[in-house]
């Protein structure tokens, strides 16, 4: 034994060296002089700590987090999990008339993935129409109700103003549809003028955006920014876009996805040749409100869990996390923190090292060590069921998502899985990389409170990462 604790000792000495010249950079960097900044670097397979800098301060994870998240929900929900909406109803159907003498009632189940841009364009109200007409449905006479009470309709407490009128900050919601976001288009002149709001889809029917425009043409950023109660059709956009640009989107967090919902499918029943009245349709978000029969006209069933995840870690996508956050409390987000706390428990994580209050890292009163973090990445590269799936969630350097631009002809790139991390003056990144000498090493590393603009924070992290591969 004594031979190779020498060897891991020396090992671990000089890989903390190869870091000591980025360490002194950092400390001598105005930047970073009233920033926190640590980092963790582990052997994947032992858990063995090769390098570490303040790995067990608490600091901000940002979208990090969500690496917690998707592990628990790939064990305990399991890679082949699928939501399901069904197309039940209130009141009597006769099936020799094909009237329904009640309401059709769309009964979610909180899938983030019903209608999304990133699981193909195929209209599923349009495929629910014909398979109701199949069932010998001919009319409606009651309402279309889209049904979310799946979900506490909450939105986490630690969301800022600025967050949640926005796509980003969309909540999360029993009966999800497009996203949870809507689109409003710009056309924007010369710099320093105002750029002009030309038209917001997809639009309800029975109601109407009131939507107030500030946003100026200036800078090569997406710099507009939504604002607005989450359930009000009223916003303010405030901001600027680049100059010079047509049909310019900025997309914004939907008041009622579950009434766009049954909106949209009263008009495609009606295309379908079903009598409604789309005028009635509504949402409901109150539980054990309506007297839904057990009989069920059509199941839809989302994609399985381990491609949501996919689109979960790739795109950083907090509905999609805060959702499978409630998914695992089976509505309810404090219920579903609580199981992922658990789920760090059983695996012997020091759960003093993490405070969670939402499952994707938007908000700024999250906290984490890297160490934590590091120490999880580490217990699902020991867990075959899922460690390729998680792995393979993450955004690869130099090819795709949030790294695509990172490592560029280094040797991290195309090599380096990691997810990343960023809100106002907090960046961060963790993962797997297979180094330059063989090792599968996992990592992460938090930069918060520079001074910097963001760009330039990135590139000093980016460092970091490329020296990871040489270990």
């Amino acid at each position: 034994m004594k031979p190779l604790f020498v060897c891991l000792l020396f090992l671990s000495i000089y890989v903390n060296a190869q870091f000591d010249g980025l360490l002194n950079e950092w400390k001598a960097d105005k930047d970073l002089k009233g920033a926190s900044y640590g980092f963790c670097v582990m052997n994947a397979k032992t858990s063995e700590v090769v390098a570490e800098h303040k790995a067990h301060e608490l600091m901000i994870p940002a979208s990090t987090l969500k690496i917690v998240t998707t592990a628990a929900a790939l064990k305990l929900l399991g890679p082949s999990f699928r939501y399901t909406t069904k197309l039940s109803y209130t009141g009597n159907f006769n099936k020799t008339t094909g009237v329904l003498d009640g309401d059709l009632v769309i009964v979610g189940s909180g899938d983030p993935s019903l209608q999304s841009e990133n699981f193909g364009k195929e209209s599923c109200v349009e495929k629910w129409a014909q398979e109701l007409k199949k069932k010998g449905i001919k009319e409606i006479n009651g309402s279309i109700i889209g049904d979310a009470s799946a979900f506490e309709r909450e939105i986490p407490g630690e969301w800022i103003w600025a967050d949640m009128g926005n796509y980003f900050g969309s909540t999360p919601c029993g009966l999800s549809y497009m996203d949870n976001k809507f689109k409003l288009i710009y056309y924007s002149g010369s710099t320093g003028s105002e750029a002009k709001l030309q038209s917001a889809s997809p639009e309800y029917y029975s109601k109407k955006y009131e939507l107030n425009s500030n946003v100026i043409s200036k800078g090569s950023e997406d710099e507009a920014y939504v604002y607005g109660d989450p359930y009000s059709y009223t916003k303010e956009i405030r901001g600027a876009i680049p100059p010079n640009k047509s049909n310019y989107e900025v997309e914004a967090a939907l008041p009622d996805p579950a009434l766009l919902c049954a909106e949209h499918l009263a008009l495609a029943l009606e295309k379908a040749g079903i009598k409604c009245n789309r005028n009635k349709a509504s949402s409901n978000y109150k539980k054990d409100v309506l007297k839904i029969s057990k009989d069920v006209f059509y199941t839809h069933y989302s994609p399985t869990l381990d491609k949501i995840v996919y689109f979960t870690n790739l795109k950083s996508n907090n509905l999609y996390c805060e959702s499978l956050l409630r998914s695992l409390g089976k509505g309810s987000e404090k219920e579903g923190l609580e199981q992922v706390k658990a789920f760090c428990k059983e695996r012997g994580l020091n759960t003093d090292e993490i405070f969670m209050v939402d499952g994707c890292g938007l908000a700024r009163a999250n906290t984490s060590t890297t160490g934590f973090l590091t120490s999880m990445l580490g217990k699902m590269a020991r867990d075959s069921s899922t460690f390729k799936i998680l792995k393979n969630s993450f955004p690869v350097a130099g090819k795709s998502g949030s790294m695509s631009y990172m490592g560029k002809g280094k040797f991290i790139e195309d090599n380096m899985h990691a997810k990343t991390g960023y809100i106002n003056r907090a960046r961060a990144y963790c993962g797997y990389v297979t180094s330059r000498s063989g090792k599968e090493l996992a990592f992460s590393v938090i930069l918060n409170n520079y001074t910097c603009t963001a760009r330039e924070a990135k590139l000093k992290l980016e460092k970091f990462l490329v020296e990871l591969g040489e270990l």
